[in-house]
């Protein structure tokens, strides 16, 4: 700031979506909290189905310059495949981007106060919107919103098909198990994500972690101390041709439950936590499985004769799947007796509640939840950690059967009650979890004097030290804002 005395323009782009929006304003607003050299402006890509998206936005009340582009029909072929429709939408903004930045350079440029542009930061599926950055001669870095020992699997994963010309989708069905240098132990193929087992979704895969390499940074929202091993392993030559990694978690948005409300019978979020206050102090097990986790009938049977003999109290997020042959969202059941063992809900009154959609947050910071029952996405793990609440895991797609291995087995700070399940991208899953298996999984998940809940809560404790000034994520954080003022002060003319 000595050289140019202007501050420094940051160009987020998330992928379209509340949840990526959400991660990235995060990160916007730490960046912003730990240095007002920066100014940052946000290019919102918006689907039809992104209906979330405008709700969050209006009750956003900070200094983050947000930009809506224009909605754009890339109309891609009815018989292409979701990743290339994805890609096409992605590609289609290309030129929006390009008018957005060329109005900000151009404004930027027409006073000496103004911010100079100076890096794009990029959500991990929009790398190729680096060509854009290029355009502008500014270098590109990524958001990284999976673990640090998943960003080292991608590495690995591409290194393994570009230098040797194997493809893990060969491994499939095998029980084979993979020395992957961002893990202390050896993983199973089993636990791997989907993506990387199919062959069209692993080239989109590979190209991503070839892009990965070329960008100037990678922010990773974690920390050192949950993730130490896989952390070290970029920078100790267990990796080559890796981007420096900062690591500035835990990122979360720990005031806002999604702006959302139950609907069709489930009832209000002041209901829940009112049912929590009467509940003795970690005493009941939550189940959620994000905001895409569903169950069909069979398996919610055995759900809740698991939970009816398991004797601890529970709060269950019970959503209803899409129809049959429909990609979208699950709802709220208009009925919960349709779906539920007959007379269960009487059974339990007094010791459970099942509802529909569920404020997260706020019920693991309620001190009556005992360990959480959950699909092992990232954030919801961060979540957990954030409020030392043990896990028991259940993933069904993209990175959650890595990450459901890393907490358990990597880092001991969850329980397996089921680490393989996948769901397919139709909704159907090929096992069904036995009652006996879920009964088993919770009872160790509850153990009030167990380990796991032990190393939680000390976890917890380190979580909130990484933010605090001179903690490890502080202390990153502020050498990518330095990375990034470089950027501009090396364009100074002497």
């Amino acid at each position: 700031m000595s050289k140019t005395m202007k501050k420094a323009e940051l160009v987020f782009i998330p992928s379209p979506g509340v949840g990526h929006l959400r991660s990235t304003v995060e990160l916007a607003k730490l960046l912003l909290d730990h240095d007002h050299c920066l100014s940052i402006t946000v290019l919102v890509m918006q689907r039809p189905v992104d209906t979330k998206v405008d709700p969050y936005l209006h009750s956003l009340d900070n200094n983050i310059n947000i930009i809506r582009l224009p909605n754009v029909d890339p109309s891609p072929p009815k018989s292409s495949s979701r990743i290339s429709s994805f890609n096409s939408f992605i590609e289609s903004h290309k030129s929006n981007v390009r008018e957005a930045v060329a109005k900000l350079v151009h404004a930027e440029s027409a006073s000496d106060d103004s911010p100079r542009l100076a890096a794009f930061v990029l959500d991990m599926f929009c790398t190729s919107m680096i060509e854009v950055a290029n355009d502008f001669g500014v270098p590109s870095y990524v958001f990284y919103t999976s673990s640090a020992a998943f960003l080292g699997l991608k590495f690995y994963a591409q290194a393994l098909f570009d230098e040797q010309k194997k493809l893990l989708t060969d491994l499939n069905d095998s029980d084979t198990e993979l020395e992957v240098p961002s893990l202390v132990n050896s993983v199973p193929v089993r636990v791997l994500p989907a993506v990387l087992l199919d062959k069209d979704w692993s080239t989109v895969f590979f190209e991503q972690a070839r892009r990965l390499r070329g960008v100037k940074g990678i922010i990773v929202n974690t920390f050192m101390e949950l993730e130490s091993y896989a952390v070290k392993s970029f920078s100790d030559g267990k990796m080559i041709n890796v981007p420096p990694v900062y690591t500035v978690g835990p990122v979360l948005n720990l005031n806002d439950d999604g702006n959302e409300q139950g609907s069709g019978g489930s009832i209000t979020k002041s209901e829940i936590m009112e049912w929590l206050d009467d509940q003795p102090r970690s005493s009941v097990v939550f189940l959620c499985f994000g905001s895409t986790g569903s169950f069909d009938e069979d398996q919610v049977k055995e759900i809740a004769s698991a939970l009816e003999h398991s004797g601890h109290g529970f709060l269950w997020s019970l959503r209803q799947p899409p129809s049959k042959g429909h990609i979208g969202y699950p709802s709220d059941y208009t009925n919960l007796t349709d779906v539920l063992p007959e007379g269960f809900l009487d059974r339990t009154a007094k010791i459970g509640k099942v509802i529909g959609w569920a404020p997260q947050v706020s019920i693991l910071a309620h001190e009556a939840i005992g360990g959480l029952v959950s699909h092992c996405g990232w954030n919801s793990v961060l979540e957990s950690v954030w409020f030392g609440v043990p896990i028991a895991t259940w993933p069904m797609y993209a990175d959650q059967q890595f990450n459901a291995f890393e907490m358990v087995i990597e880092l001991g700070l969850a329980v397996e009650i089921k680490m393989d399940y996948i769901k397919e991208i139709s909704g159907n899953s090929l096992t069904i979890v036995t009652a006996e298996d879920i009964e088993k999984g919770i009872k160790k998940l509850m153990k009030s004097d167990g380990e796991i809940k032990k190393r939680m809560v000390e976890m917890s404790e380190k979580s909130r030290k990484a933010l605090m000034e001179g903690g490890s994520s502080f202390s990153s954080l502020g050498c990518f804002i330095d990375d990034v003022i470089e950027n501009i002060e090396s364009k100074v003319p002497n």
